[in-house]
């Protein structure tokens, strides 16, 4: 069965994309991130020190948190071309261990650029309770319809 594509004409300017699946984010993501990164601020990774913290426990890197937000919404069914870019990051509330989180998207801008366009999307990542803790700006450079690349 080959799944339908979403081209740049089929993305409308002020449409909110499905909420994605959700993931919890686990103890072993965050020292695999600060493996992976080589960031081992204690926040992150020192029980006792992030004990004291405004948060009273570990929290999650923020770039993790937008990685994993990013896995959540792959563009598996769109004419995707390119990342395009991503802008106006803010991490807006800590993301905690056992905390699942899912993505929301608004499309807020559409530039044709002839063969293809750009789509950009406001998109929110919220918790479990629905609060929003990260939020950002992406650009997609997506084909037209009958103009793959």
């Amino acid at each position: 069965m080959e799944i339908s594509k979403k081209y740049f004409e089929d993305f409308e300017l002020g449409g909110k994309l499905a909420p994605t699946r959700a993931r919890t984010v686990t103890e072993a993501d965050i020292v695999n991130f600060a493996s992976l990164t080589g960031d081992w601020y204690p926040l992150h990774t020192d029980v006792e020190f992030a004990k004291k913290s405004m948060f009273g426990e570990r929290i999650a890197h923020g770039m993790l948190v937008l990685s994993i937000a990013s896995g959540l919404n792959p563009p598996y069914d769109w004419a995707f071309i390119a990342f395009y870019g991503i802008e106006n990051v803010r991490f807006t509330a800590p993301v905690k261990i056992g905390d699942t989180i899912h993505v929301e998207a608004e499309v807020i801008d559409k530039k044709d650029r002839g063969d293809n366009g750009v789509i950009t999307l406001r998109e929110l990542v919220k918790n479990q309770r629905g609060e929003d803790v990260t939020a950002w700006t992406v650009r997609a450079l997506l084909a037209k319809r009958g103009k793959e690349a």
